[in-house]
């Protein structure tokens, strides 16, 4: 078991979670679709780049499944996450798409790959996702929408196959191209539908939050995820991804002076413990 891999993915969950307060610097009032669509642009494009100047990438006997399948189910992930959100408010939304997430990755694995998750797996799971819950609890205006918790679940199934499909393409390519093809195409299926261009990407100040997304929170971020997801499990690393909710909330306290309540830090502790379980308990287990 690679302790660095756990390490990587943690890293990657925690880089997603500056996007939110990195929002709030955004001038324009554009959607939600366009700043997905210009974030893959910037962190996919850079990263072609770098692997067209490399030459890492052979586009004849490239992984186009693979790739595909990746690009696209990132692609409605983002779609379905922010759409769900506009039904059940910022709180709810975030809490059925991360928290499912993770029993959809275990479901995938033993469905299609045949592999069963460790008891490990299931307790940490099991913390986080209920820390994930009382994280939330008491924050925002949530409305139990039908069609707005089916699109979160939808999306919480979407970044699980995102995953399953990107371990299969770094099981064959690269993490650096898998990475910059996946994003370059994903922005090229999304920006068509942000209905706002990528103009406003120039207007005030939102350049400078808009190249962080795109260099920091995506490409650093997800070649942080994929070189971790290379030598753990699909199901472990999407359960490492609840620390982007938790780095999101303590951001919101100590940058923006959000109140979090006493329920809500014992949903911190709990999503802290889940980590701490699935790291600690596969380390000592040697299992993935």
């Amino acid at each position: 078991m690679n302790l660095f891999a756990y390490i990587f993915v943690l890293l990657a969950a925690m880089l997603w979670g500056t996007v939110g307060t990195t929002q709030t610097f955004l001038q324009a009032d554009v959607s939600s679709v366009a700043v997905a669509g210009v974030r893959s642009a910037i962190g996919g494009g850079v990263l072609l780049l770098a692997s067209l100047f490399l030459r890492k990438i052979n586009f004849k006997s490239w992984s186009w499944k693979w790739t595909i399948l990746a690009a696209l189910t990132i692609a409605l992930f983002q779609s379905l996450f922010f759409t769900s959100v506009r039904f059940t408010g910022v709180a709810l939304g975030t809490v059925v798409t991360i928290g499912s997430s993770p029993v959809f990755s275990g479901l995938v694995e033993w469905a299609i790959w045949k592999r069963k998750p460790n008891r490990v797996w299931a307790i940490a799971t099991a913390l986080a996702i209920v820390g994930c819950v009382l994280l939330f609890v008491n924050r925002g205006e949530a409305s139990i929408n039908p069609i707005g918790i089916l699109l979160a679940l939808c999306a919480g199934l979407m970044f699980a196959l995102y995953t399953n499909c990107s371990k299969r393409l770094t099981d064959k390519e690269d993490t650096l191209p898998a990475v910059a093809m996946t994003f370059t195409i994903c922005a090229l299926l999304l920006l068509p539908f942000s209905g706002d261009g990528v103009m406003w990407v120039f207007e005030g100040q939102n350049l400078i939050p808009m190249i962080f997304m795109g260099l920091v929170a995506t490409s650093i971020a997800y070649l942080l995820f994929l070189g971790g997801l290379e030598k753990i499990s699909s199901s472990s690393a999407v359960t490492l991804s609840l620390a982007e909710p938790l780095t999101a909330a303590l951001l919101g306290v100590f940058l923006v002076n959000e109140y979090l309540s006493p329920t809500s830090w014992v949903g911190v502790v709990m999503l802290l413990g889940g980590i701490i379980v699935l790291t600690v308990g596969s380390r000592k287990s040697g299992v993935e």
